[in-house]
């Protein structure tokens, strides 16, 4: 088993009957997130593709827009008893230190269930979004659409084995190939490793490309989709009305209750052709 999930007894009630079994679960730790240094966040994720989940959280904090303003990512001392790494620390270096981070607009700790507790205002996360995506000229099939929820569901491994993550995927529309899925305990977590991914990989911004999660669509999950220049965001679940003002705002086409061989179309329908 991956650091990914953990193991752990319990007692299995199927009618009147009992019995001790091993369960697989995901894991939960937290990670501190530091900047040149100085601490900056701690959040809560599932191990694994950590690298990804910082770049993405500084796309979503507006810090960073493009690989070539990241100069290092590298893990920090942070011990356990034993005394080995629990890699649980990771600090950021950027080309040219950014303004105040939105993260001082929240408390220190963030949970895994949500990516702007401890926020003062709304107004405090509307960033300036530097790719217009209300100009971004994408246009996907009804057909196309249906089928991304099962790739995104046949890549999501842990989850098979648990049951207990959300999963955020970026697809080609063109041909509806998975280009990147990653699995966390927190929506915004996944979300943030996929972003973080496409900053590494140079693909920023992600014109043309369709992001899809597990859960439902909430107004950090718009925010960080719009930051990274995705014109179209799906999920399996409804949407916040938050959401749905904040991609009307934007021109961001925001589709909610992707099951089977039906959506809902909450913005910008004139991309769905």
């Amino acid at each position: 088993m991956t650091r990914a999930t953990a193991r752990r007894r319990v007692v299995r009630l199927r009618g009147d009957g009992r019995s001790t079994r091993p369960d697989a679960l995901a894991a939960e730790e937290p990670l501190e997130i530091r900047l040149g240094g100085e601490p900056l966040t701690v959040t809560m994720r599932t191990p694994g593709q950590d690298f990804d989940l910082v770049a993405g959280f500084l796309v979503g904090e507006g810090l960073v827009h493009t690989a070539d303003e990241l100069a290092a990512l590298r893990y920090c001392a942070g011990t356990d008893e034993a005394g080995a790494n629990t890699y649980n620390v990771v600090d950021a270096t950027l080309r040219t230190p950014g303004a105040l981070p939105l993260s001082a607009h929240r408390n220190l700790l963030t949970t895994s269930a949500c990516g702007l507790c401890g926020r003062d205002t709304v107004d405090a996360v509307r960033t300036h979004v530097r790719h217009k995506v209300a100009d971004d000229p994408l246009t996907v099939p009804p057909a196309l659409l249906y089928g991304l929820p099962d790739r995104l569901r046949e890549a999501q491994r842990t989850f098979e084995s648990t049951g207990g993550l959300h999963a955020a995927g970026l697809f080609d529309p063109a041909t509806g190939e998975l280009l990147c899925a990653r699995e966390d305990v927190g929506r915004h977590n996944a979300v943030d490793k996929v972003v973080g991914w496409a900053l590494r990989a140079g693909r920023l911004p992600l014109t043309g490309h369709v992001l899809l999660v597990s859960g439902r669509a909430s107004f950090e999950l718009t925010q960080k989709a719009a930051l990274a220049g995705v014109p179209l965001l799906a999920a399996v679940s409804a949407p916040s009305s938050l959401a749905v003002d904040l991609a009307e705002e934007l021109g961001l086409t925001l589709v909610g209750f992707l099951r089977g061989e039906g959506a809902n179309v909450y913005t910008r329908p004139d991309r769905i052709s």
